[in-house]
């Protein structure tokens, strides 16, 4: 009984900051400088449009008495309209979300495979000139710009040979082929973005277990080397490995604002950009709320599998 108490008191957790989030994210965009009336109106604002605009949006009501109504709407799951093309901005966001996490998951599906296989080869040869290398290339793609590599990806793969597109555009004729060159270049510069830390920090916690006394007493009754590693060593060091993938999943959802907006792919993150570029308020709101809602759950996930990983976690001493 004490493992589901545990997971909901993480939930709880979890719900909080959603909440306390939403405080802050309806404050980062009410202390934006300038008036929302006059930038939707534009040339044509004149005195009695801005005041009329005021009143129809609400924007004269009490910042708090905002927040409630925003908040109350945002739980029954009408996140508002644009403030540029009336259209409803859950659905355009949750759309756009959509394609994001087709990107994510395509990302994640070469990175956490390849960064535990690295990390395991790094652990089982510590101090190798294997492990020096994959040490080496971690720090060296850990170093460069992901916005650097793109345009270095974009450059040799789609200028100079033309392999591939510079641009991800999606259609809804694309077959699974246009959809692999499409994703190509977006999906590989993701992948070195985040392979590094996942492939460190994997070598960092199987190399932790490898030195406790149970993994040595393994080791010293003639265990195969990859037993140890595969079947011992990984289990035990699930928890950490588990909170950096959770991590730079959150990144890849929230962090590829930069990616899309260089590949112009229609994600959340290049509706946000877009959104910020035209004031359109209650569209930055939602992206900012699915953002922070992303990075909750993968945390929440991450600590749920460290503590059915880990039996010193599970029960109470």
């Amino acid at each position: 009984m004490y493992m589901p108490l545990l997971i909901a008191q993480r939930a709880a957790i979890g719900v909080a900051t959603l909440m306390l989030v939403s405080l802050l994210v309806f404050v980062g965009t009410e202390i934006l400088p300038g008036d929302v009336a006059t930038a939707i109106l534009g040339q044509g604002a004149t005195p009695e449009l801005v005041s009329a605009l005021h009143v129809r949006l609400h924007l004269d009501d009490p910042a708090y008495l905002r927040y409630l109504h925003w908040l109350g709407n945002l739980l029954v799951g009408d996140a508002g309209q644009s403030l540029v093309n009336r259209l409803d901005v859950g659905a355009t966001a949750l759309a756009r979300a959509q394609n994001s996490l087709i990107l994510t998951c395509s990302t994640a599906a070469v990175a956490v495979p390849l960064s535990l296989l690295l990390g395991l080869i790094a652990a089982s040869r510590p101090n190798s000139k294997v492990d020096r290398a994959i040490s080496a290339f971690s720090v060296f793609m850990i170093s460069i710009p992901d916005f650097l590599l793109a345009i270095l990806l974009v450059t040799l793969f789609a200028v100079k040979l033309g392999w591939l597109p510079s641009i991800a555009r999606i259609r809804s004729s694309y077959d699974l082929f246009d959809w692999l060159r499409v994703l190509v270049l977006p999906v590989t510069t993701l992948t070195f973005a985040v392979l590094p830390h996942m492939a460190r920090m994997t070598r960092t916690a199987v190399l932790e277990v490898l030195e406790t006394p149970a993994l040595e007493m393994a080791t010293l009754k003639g265990l195969p080397r990859w037993r140890v590693l595969v079947v011992h060593a990984l289990p035990n060091a699930l928890g950490p490995i588990a909170n950096v993938i959770a991590l730079n999943l959150a990144y890849l959802i929230s962090g590829v604002v930069v990616i899309e907006t260089l590949f112009n792919f229609p994600g959340l993150g290049r509706y946000m950009v877009d959104a910020v570029t035209i004031r359109d308020v209650p569209a930055v709101q939602i992206c900012a709320m699915l953002f922070c809602a992303a990075y909750i759950v993968l945390n929440l996930a991450a600590d749920i599998v460290a503590i059915v990983a880990n039996p010193r976690v599970r029960y109470p001493r």
